[in-house]
């Protein structure tokens, strides 16, 4: 039987973000329009079809229901992230890209991965390198509402072990939802404002300071330079969104609770201190090779060894470095960091770090029963015991990850591409980190010269990782769609 599925909850929640998003169009449209530059008129055209069209839906959903079910719950969560990058490629597309390359950027930006197929982006106009930032940054706190709602509900690769109590009750979660994501948006906007005053004092004009404090707190990565961050050569320029990777990847629930007060909960959260210790020894380990191997200057090892292993670990893209040119153990390890992210509840991508940490509790367990038959060991995650059908889910998970980014290398390989491309292309897509390796979609680099084909394929990649797979996949069951 097909299901009598109610639409009008998922079409009225789509409508108003298409509207937030025609809004958000407003700015590059008065800076292109103040700069005489006549691209503004790209997004004057496209806002008019994205408020009309987000009116329209917002109009007929008229008398839907109040909440929402766990189908619809999945239904809005897809339909969001395909609906938004349609509708924001559009001024890209009108600018002049194939609107493959323009969803495949729109849809980069909206999910913070950072890939890009635009060239000549120092001689870009100044609306449309600001559009790209805003992408992200509108997808970065996207991603944090998404995974303090959403995902713990729908319980997915473990991710209900993070649901917030002001979400839970539904009779409670207007005045409170309502309290956290203000909080969280005031959050979110004073931390990007801080970045963008501390890149202006370290000497980057405004347009780029604002440009790269969005990206940056979002960990999209994209820059208004092809040489990302690099062709600014600026010391305190790399240590500042170096810090602002590091904040993005934090979950910004803590940062809240500290800013009110109560650092003591991100002190002693051990998902952040296997963050930051996981980076710190990467960053030591990688500054290491470069110096002793590759004969850089110590503090220049540490320079680009600690912005480019936060930028890749966090998912964020930027780069001062070709590390493909990098010898050895440095390109490995950035690969397998590809995989890791930063915590749940931040902007960033990937697996993230409190999964495995579940998979090395479990493992540390299964292992001491070896020894012990009858003993009882109980795996821990942050002080606390982990739920039951968690570990599972877990490990599901990672199967799932691990098979996605081999079919979708395949399916790359089937279109012509090498096995460095397509490997470190799908690994990049699902992990949203934005570069990959080799010489085509490297750091020197980018995704242009690929076919429409992987394009769209890769675009499907980083919709499977940003909505972190489970979300996605189960669409295709029949079961879903009967009732």
């Amino acid at each position: 039987m097909v299901t009598s599925l109610d639409f009008r909850p998922v079409t009225l929640v789509i409508g108003w973000l298409l509207l937030i998003l025609s809004g958000g169009m407003l700015l590059p449209m008065v800076v292109d329009a103040y700069l005489a530059n006549p691209d503004w008129e790209v997004f004057a055209v496209s806002g008019g079809l994205g408020l009309f069209f987000g009116a329209a839906m917002v109009l007929t959903s008229r008398g839907a229901p109040a909440g929402i079910n766990l189908r619809q719950a999945f239904l809005l969560t897809n339909a969001t992230w395909i609906v938004l990058p349609a509708f924001a490629a559009l001024p890209l597309w009108l600018a002049g890209l194939s609107y493959t390359d323009a969803f495949f950027e729109a849809m980069s930006g909206i999910t913070t991965t950072g890939a890009t197929v635009m060239v000549g982006l120092d001689m870009a106009p100044p609306g449309i390198l600001l559009w790209r930032s805003v992408l992200q940054w509108l997808g970065g706190l996207g991603i944090i509402i998404m995974a303090l709602t959403i995902l713990p509900l729908l319980r997915v690769g473990g991710m209900q072990m993070f649901r917030v109590e002001a979400f839970e009750a539904q009779e409670k979660i207007l005045p409170r939802a309502t309290q956290l994501a203000g909080a969280l948006l005031g959050l979110y906007i004073a931390l990007t404002f801080g970045c963008a005053l501390l890149l202006w004092f370290a000497g980057l004009s405004g347009f780029d300071s604002v440009a790269h404090a969005m990206t940056t707190i979002a960990t999209g990565g994209y820059s208004t330079r092809d040489a990302s961050v690099g062709a600014f050569d600026n010391a305190w320029v790399d240590v500042i969104i170096t810090g602002g990777m590091i904040v993005g990847g934090i979950p910004f629930l803590l940062l809240l609770q500290t800013v009110r007060g109560n650092g003591r909960s991100l002190l002693s959260d051990t998902q952040v201190h296997w963050y930051l210790g996981t980076l710190a020894v990467s960053i030591v380990a990688v500054a290491a090779w470069l110096w002793l191997f590759d004969a850089f200057h110590p503090l220049q090892a540490l320079r680009y060894a600690a912005f480019n292993v936060t930028s890749v670990m966090t998912g964020t893209g930027y780069a001062t470095a070709d590390f493909n040119a990098w010898t050895g153990f440095p390109v490995a390890a950035l690969f397998c960091l590809m995989f890791v992210g930063g915590c749940a509840g931040s902007t960033t991508c990937a697996i993230k770090i409190f999964r495995f940490q579940i998979l090395y509790e479990t493992a540390r367990v299964q292992i001491k029963r070896l020894l012990q038959p009858h003993g009882v060991f109980i795996p821990y995650f942050n002080h606390r015991p982990i739920q039951a059908g968690v570990p599972e889910a877990v490990m599901g998970f990672f199967f799932l990850y691990l098979l996605s980014c081999a079919f979708l290398t395949m399916a790359l390989a089937l279109l012509g591409l090498d096995l460095v491309t397509a490997l470190s292309g799908a690994v990049t897509a699902i992990s949203n980190v934005g570069p990959g390796l080799g010489s085509t979609i490297g750091p020197a680099g980018n995704f242009a010269p690929l076919p429409d084909a992987a394009k769209w394929l890769l675009a499907f990649g980083m919709l499977l990782g940003r909505l972190e797979l489970y979300t996605v996949l189960v669409l295709l069951l029949p079961q879903f769609w009967r009732d």
